[in-house]
């Protein structure tokens, strides 16, 4: 492995051991009393951010790199299990840590935005469908770009051109992409207080007239292609480029980042690893737009 992920990691733990000191709250709960764990937190949040940059899906093979080649960085690490644990009740932190990277880069204040959904399949088989702990929350839905029914889940994912993640959630397949918008606006309120007059560029499933009118009742306009039957919506011309864009967000988080090989099992455990995912892509953001690179996204700099 290179070297070039070790400042950006360094960053990284700096920026969430001060957080964690001034906001200890925001730590998983554990005993007052007890055995304090090994690895730090920020330490934790730092390791996660690497296996997805690194684009190991399985957290023994990560381990054992991770043992040979970072110890200078991780005097101690885990064993498997613990590793496991110790990330899924650290889920919420690392949205918290995700949050405060992608607003303290200069494109978080962008006045446009890309709202789009990408499948997170979780099992294949009949049997794995059966058995599956995330029975009730995963459903079957259709992937339209690659013409293929998944069972599975659905991230929904609203963006800057840059690419950097605002705001995020996990819906079963099925669910309506126009009202997981609509709920991820109402539970953040502050996003657009501080944005009047925002931009949301969106696919053609983000239509209808009662939709677009909770949209402009928030100051927010929509761009979308035009639907068959339609007139002619403005910005037409502006949308093959601009799904492009879409396509490489989401390829991103597929190709670099092995959204698809997330080998989540329960709820608990999806959640934590689509958070180190979106946690690696906002990470990158923020280091190179810290360090003069604005606007780059790839993460092939930091591939081993």
């Amino acid at each position: 492995m290179t070297n070039n992920l070790d400042t950006p990691a360094t960053a990284l733990y700096a920026t969430t051991d001060d957080l964690l000191k001034e906001r200890p709250d925001l730590a998983p709960w554990r005993p007052t009393v007890g055995i304090a764990p090994q690895l730090t937190d920020a330490e934790l949040v730092t390791l996660a951010m690497m296996q997805a940059m690194l684009g190991f899906t399985s957290e023994t093979r990560w381990l054992r790199h991770a043992r040979a080649h970072l110890r200078h960085l991780f005097p101690y690490l885990p064993q498997q299990s613990g590793y496991n644990k110790r990330l899924r009740k650290a889920a919420e932190l690392l949205r918290r840590v995700t949050r405060i990277l992608a607003a303290s880069t200069s494109v978080w204040s962008d006045d446009v935005w890309i709202v789009d959904s990408t499948p997170v399949e979780c099992g294949r088989s009949r049997e794995t469908v059966k058995r599956s702990d995330l029975a009730g929350w995963a459903q079957y839905g259709y992937c339209a770009s690659h013409s293929r029914f998944f069972w599975g889940l659905r991230l929904h994912l609203v963006c800057t051109l840059q690419g950097l993640p605002v705001a995020f959630a996990l819906t079963g397949a099925k669910a309506d992409e126009r009202e997981t918008l609509l709920d991820l606006l109402a539970g953040e309120p502050e996003l657009l207080a501080a944005r009047p007059g925002q931009t949301l560029i969106g696919d053609k499933n983000y239509f209808g007239r009662a939709f677009e009118q909770e949209l402009a009742q928030q100051d927010i306009e929509l761009l979308r292609p035009t639907r068959k039957g339609e007139r002619q919506r403005p910005g037409g011309a502006l949308f093959k480029p601009l799904r492009q864009v879409i396509e490489s967000i989401n390829e991103t988080f597929k190709g670099q980042l092995d959204l698809e090989q997330h080998r989540g099992r329960t709820p608990r455990g999806v959640i934590a690893r689509v958070m180190q995912r979106i946690l690696a892509l906002t990470a990158a953001i923020w280091h190179n737009d810290h360090t003069g690179q604005s606007g780059k996204r790839s993460l092939t700099a930091y591939d081993h």
